[in-house]
Formats: C-alpha cells, structure tokens, sequence
C-alpha cells in the first residue's frame, strides 16, 4: 500500500509522544498549548517548575513528559508503522480530517491506513450491535446512497449498523473511513477481517490509539467523539438509550453537528434510542433526500435503489411473488417479523409448507432472515 512521505521529526515526532504518554490526552494537550504555543516540542523544553504551574498539569504529568523516553519508544513505534503501511496524521496534514480541528478537543494525531483524501462532505451513520433485519437494510441502503451521491460515510467498523453501513458505501462503489476504537493495527470484531481491508484498500482506517492498545471502556467514547467531529451530521439507526450511537449524537449536537434519527417500531428496544433523540429534536430521517435536504443539498439522480456486491454489480430486483406468496407477505406488512410458529398460527397451514415458503422467498429477495430466526420483509 502506497504511503506518503512523512517525515517523522519536529511536530510530528512531538506529537506521536505525547499521543503515546499516560496521562496526556486532546484536553491536556490543549492546556500545554494554551500555555506554551501551538508548536509541541515547547513543552519538552520548559522547566518543571513551569510545567506545574500550568492548571491541570500535577506532578504525574510532568513527571511523565521528563521520562517521555523510558516510557514510550518513538522508534520501534515508527519502525512498526513503515512495516504495517501505516502514517500518522497531524492537523497540519492534508489527510487529517478538516472538520475534526473545529472542535474542542481534536486527537493530537491519527493513525491512518488507506488513502482517504480527507473531505468535509462526511456523514456519520452508526446505530446498535444488535440490529434487525430493517435496520441493516436501512443502513446499508441509506449508506450507499449517500456514498453513491459523493459523501464519505463514517462508522466504527463494529457489529451491527456500523458494518452495514460500511458495506453499503462500499458497494455502492464509494468513499467510507472507520474509526477504531483500539489501536490501528487490531482488528475488532474478527470477523470483520475481510471488511477492514476492503476500507483500507478504498477508504481509510483511522484510529487515535497507539499501536497495539486494545479497545475498553474508555476508548470507545473517545473514538465516538471523532466519528462525530470529523462529520457534517451523524445520523443514528436503531439504538437504544444507552446505546454507544447516543454518546455519538451527544457530541455531535455538542459540536454543533446535524443529528438525524431512523424512527423504529415502537416496541422494539432498538427504537427507544431513536425516538428519544426525535423527541429531544434530532431530524426525523427516512431516505437520504431528507439527509441531504437537511445538509442544503440535493443527491440529483441516483443509481437504482438496488442492493450491489463489491464488484460493483448490482443483484437481481426481488422476483414477482406467486399468489400464495403475496398472501404470506401480507403478515409481513408493517415491517412485522414473523418466525415459523407464529405463521403456522396465523395461517393455519402446516409447518412444512411455512418453512419450504420462507425459504424459497428469502432465495426470491423476497424476505430477509434475522440472526433470531424471524423474517421480514425485503426493503425495496
């Protein structure tokens, strides 16, 4: 993969430092530049007794800037990037994402794997781990379009409305970036191996973390805050109220980003996100012209609303269902999920004959099966 040559020296090497230290984030950053000017080699220069009298800084953190060299290795670390195709971004740089430095508290440096032009014509589209069949078909759909209508769209390579929406915008043959929350280097959830080097081949891989350091509690909020804050709007998709897309609608509407919520079934958990964030005045979205309205554009024409694989080719449009089938899907209407059971009761009809029909109208696009077994009704 083709790097950029940066040279790691000055700022740079500051900055991958002080990025690496315990104890030293964007916000005490910010305070060591508010003391001591916007270039980060001036705070390995000044005294101790200069560091402390900073608000904010005690002693554990100047301590940790005078043994910056025992305790984080600044060679071995650029060794393992040059080996993994990887840079480290700074907000001087062209990749570094523009609308990330408008806000309070900007990562001090990014690791970046891929070659994302950085754009502001960004969406966020994140959502729940546990989705249903409706929420990944709106997520990828929505995502496609966007990304089919020239935006990046911006999700967290996790399980569920975060890998849809990945999927989508690369599908659609567009620009897509995820945002780690662990370092550059893992990749989590396993699964989405295959997935991650699909962006990192035609999107971008970010990540603020050092090498290596894995994901916990702390590293996921941070890693929202840069979904939101390198995004024009984050639009939410099936979340619950203490769901991780809440925490990224927050620091979106803090920053002063567009917040737009999918509205759910209302007695579905995946929905109570969403219809808090429309009450508390999020825009209520449905299709991308809505997204877009509320971004002052208009996506003009689109290719088909159709499904696309990652060669670029689109799948077939459902088949035309049977009689029978259509009399089936009427169950389905609403967005209603039915298992075999539950069509047995409704219909009267023996399991077999259910089972032999969801079948062959999932293999007609017709529905689509939930990882719990139920059905739905394929989105056209």
């Amino acid at each position: 993969m083709a790097r950029s040559a940066l040279t790691f020296s000055g700022e740079r090497l500051a900055r991958l430092t002080l990025n690496a230290l315990p104890g030293i984030g964007p916000v005490t950053f910010r305070r060591l530049a508010d003391a001591f000017g916007a270039n980060p080699e001036n705070f390995f220069r000044v005294s101790r007794e200069r560091l402390l009298a900073v608000k904010g800084i005690g002693a554990a953190i100047a301590d940790v800037i005078f043994d910056r060299q025992k305790l984080f290795n600044a060679d071995r670390e650029i060794e393992k990037l040059a080996a993994r195709g990887m840079d480290f971004l700074i907000p001087g740089d062209a990749g570094y994402p523009p609308l990330l430095r408008e806000i309070y508290d900007p990562p001090i440096g990014l690791y970046s794997l891929g070659g994302y032009a950085a754009v502001d014509r960004a969406v966020a589209v994140v959502g729940s781990r546990k989705l249903t069949p409706y929420g990944r078909d709106t997520a990828k759909t929505l995502a496609g379009e966007l990304a089919a209508a020239g935006w990046c769209v911006v999700s967290g390579l996790a399980r569920g409305i975060d890998t849809a929406a990945h999927r989508g915008a690369l599908e659609a043959g567009g620009q897509t970036v995820a945002v780690l929350g662990c370092g550059a280097d893992i990749i989590y959830p396993p699964e989405n191996f295959e997935l991650y080097r699909a962006i990192a081949e035609r999107g971008c891989i970010l990540s603020e973390f050092t090498l290596g350091r894995k994901a916990d509690r702390q590293t996921f909020p941070m890693r929202n805050r840069v979904v939101a804050g390198m995004s024009r709007a984050v639009v939410v998709i099936e979340s619950d109220v203490d769901g991780g897309s809440m925490i990224t609608a927050k620091f979106a509407a803090d920053q002063g980003r567009t917040v737009c919520a999918v509205p759910g079934r209302a007695d579905q958990a995946a929905s109570r996100g969403c219809h808090a964030l429309i009450r508390d005045g999020a825009i209520l979205v449905t299709t991308v012209d809505e997204i877009l309205e509320e971004l002052g554009e208009s996506r003009g024409v689109l290719p088909a609303q159709s499904e696309m694989n990652f060669s670029g080719k689109t799948l077939p449009a459902p088949d035309a269902p049977a009689p029978e089938e259509q009399a089936l899907l009427a169950h389905f209407a609403g967005g209603v999920a039915h298992g075999v059971d539950s069509l047995v009761e409704l219909t009267r009809q023996p399991a077999p004959a259910i089972m032999s029909a969801l079948i062959m109208m999932e293999l007609k696009n017709l529905l689509i099966k939930g990882t719990d077994g139920r059905y739905e009704a394929r989105r056209r």
